[in-house]
């Protein structure tokens, strides 16, 4: 089965719900959040104070216009004597900071035990840097506002906890030569970000490979995939192109995606050699 919506691959507090639905959810956990903090009798600068933000921010999760991190809805919880009923919408409620497009797949990276993906345009969303996401949101056309862009860029960096998960999943990535050679923002914000790849490759659950222009044979010219593998063995492949994605839910066609990665990776410079070609990249701006 191939779930299709409109949307794009997209923490902490301040984040924002992305849309209408994630709205209704935030706005909803947010009444809920009043209802419980008048029942006891606190005005929202002593909450906040309890809880470690001001009045302020305290009527922003409120009133729906900011989503709390777990951790806040947590210690909310806990300071308003909720027993567990402000915690039940936790993924809920952060889910509503992604496009309905990316929440499906926003979910899989926080289950995944691997995850694998070839891109060909710009560097994968989770190893890029905050500057890089901002370029490359800013080329958006139509337009995207100033606090769309905001958002984005926080939703992006949250999801790069990934890395630092533990157990610590696998991570594959092999990026198109011509993704490296790209100077979206200017050379600077490159640079940043080819030093920032030379350093995640040399995490140990973290392998990164350049799929050189001069190849012959390339097995992605489809275009940009990612394959998700959960515990229970089940394999799910997302791809995204022109704002409208695709998450496969079929087995045979997310094995299928799973294989064509694999012969992709073959078919790459290895892992050193990548680095190696990296390192002259950024060596030659």
């Amino acid at each position: 089965m191939t779930e299709v919506v409109s949307g794009e691959d997209g923490g902490e507090d301040g984040r924002r719900p992305e849309d209408g639905a994630g709205k209704g959810v935030v706005g909803a956990f947010g009444q809920t959040l009043k209802t419980l903090r008048l029942r006891e009798g606190l005005d929202r600068g002593e909450f906040g104070n309890r809880i470690g933000y001001s009045a302020a921010t305290i009527a922003s999760f409120e009133q729906g216009r900011r989503i709390p991190s777990p951790a806040t809805i947590d210690r909310a919880d806990e300071v308003l004597g909720a027993g567990g009923l402000l915690c039940l919408w936790k993924e809920e409620v952060e889910r509503a900071q992604y496009p309905v497009l990316f929440q499906g797949m926003a979910t899989l990276e926080k289950e995944a035990i691997e995850l694998v993906a070839y891109d060909t345009i710009v560097v994968k969303g989770l190893l890029q840097t905050e500057e890089y996401m901002r370029a490359v949101l800013a080329m958006r056309r139509p337009p995207l506002d100033e606090e769309t862009i905001e958002h984005r860029v926080e939703a992006r960096l949250a999801r790069q906890e990934i890395f630092d998960r533990r157990p610590a999943p696998i991570l594959s990535f092999v990026l198109d030569e011509s993704v490296l050679r790209r100077p979206y923002g200017g050379n600077s914000v490159l640079r940043g970000q080819l030093a920032h790849l030379l350093l995640m490759g040399q995490r140990r659950n973290v392998e990164i490979q350049v799929m050189p222009v001069d190849r012959e044979d390339n097995a992605g010219v489809n275009g940009p995939f990612t394959v998700v593998s959960r515990r229970d063995g089940k394999k799910f492949a997302y791809a995204e192109a022109q704002g409208i994605g695709s998450l496969q839910t079929d087995p045979e066609q997310s094995t299928l995606a799973a294989a064509r990665y694999g012969i992709i990776r073959s078919q790459a410079l290895s892992p050193r050699e990548s680095l190696e070609f990296i390192e002259g990249v950024l060596g030659s701006l």
